[in-house]
């Protein structure tokens, strides 16, 4: 670890002026222009999609003091039970309607959510789809959907949230990937375009952190393993999943909340793709 400050002391007949003189340069250490974690009381954020994670997420950022904005597509009556967690906790929950593969509608919900919340500092793209298609079945439909509610989506909605993250001095996104993708190969067939479209996200990711850096806007994802059991899943499925996952169990929202509350919190990780999955990817 280095120590706060290092200065170098200059070589042979100087050695024994100032310390500041212009032949001794200062290297400055980790406490000059030091910018703190993001304390959360008073910022506002927005959430898109997360029919099952969104009351988690909002939540916890609701408890730590952030005003909170959830669009939905079809799923409003979660998106309204995660703006009431929000609203009981003293902060301001909002729920706008958005089709976020319209790139009108996607900049509209930014603006909207920014004008409601009176600014914005935290956009987390929970929107997907997930659907299993035999690949002789695909159509170019199927591809594109998924495409374009994972990756094109998440890059509207950052084109169109980073002047409102500007104004407010930085912020952070997040966006969401898959632990198979974070991987680097595919685990299970009849998901093709769903997993070509989580791979693109970590490398959309990576691109938006080094081209929004310089605004202080950090940008990382999660990839998420077994952390809410499909609906459809029986108990034989359920159950192997847990076998095949090292800590032998399903994760549960909050263990996805949390992370993505800790990048949002960090002040020094961006471009970066945490996996939560409970070991899943070393199996």
């Amino acid at each position: 670890m280095f120590p706060p400050t290092f200065r170098r002391r200059p070589i042979g007949p100087q050695s024994h002026s100032s310390l500041s003189s212009p032949e001794a340069p200062t290297l400055v250490g980790a406490h000059a222009g030091a910018r703190r974690t993001m304390e959360l009381t008073g910022k506002a954020a927005l959430l898109t999609g997360g029919r099952r994670m969104g009351v988690a997420l909002a939540s916890k950022l609701a408890a730590a003091g952030a005003d909170v904005a959830l669009s939905y597509r079809r799923s409003q009556e979660e998106a309204d039970r995660a703006a009431a967690v929000v609203r009981e906790k003293g902060r301001k929950g909002i729920v706008l309607e958005a089709d976020l593969a319209s790139s009108p509608a996607a900049k509209a919900l930014v603006n909207q959510a920014a004008a409601a919340l009176g600014r914005l500092d935290i956009v987390v793209h929970l929107a997907s789809t997930y659907r299993h298609t035999p690949f002789d079945e695909l159509t170019e439909d199927d591809w594109s959907t998924a495409l374009n509610i994972d990756l094109t989506a998440a890059f509207r909605l950052a084109r169109a949230a980073a002047p409102h993250l500007r104004a407010a001095g930085g912020g952070r996104i997040v966006t969401v990937s898959d632990w198979t993708a974070a991987s680097g190969r595919p685990r299970y067939t009849g998901y093709l375009p769903y997993y070509v479209a989580k791979c693109a996200v970590i490398a959309l990711t990576e691109g938006l952190a080094l081209e929004l850096a310089p605004d202080h806007i950090l940008v990382n994802a999660v990839a998420p393993g077994p952390i809410l059991p499909p609906e459809e899943l029986d108990a034989d499925a359920l159950s192997a999943v847990e076998s095949a996952t090292p800590l032998g169990r399903w994760g549960g929202a909050d263990a996805l909340a949390n992370v993505v509350l800790d990048l949002v919190r960090s002040d020094f990780v961006t471009g970066e793709t945490v996996r939560v999955d409970g070991g899943r990817h070393v199996r």
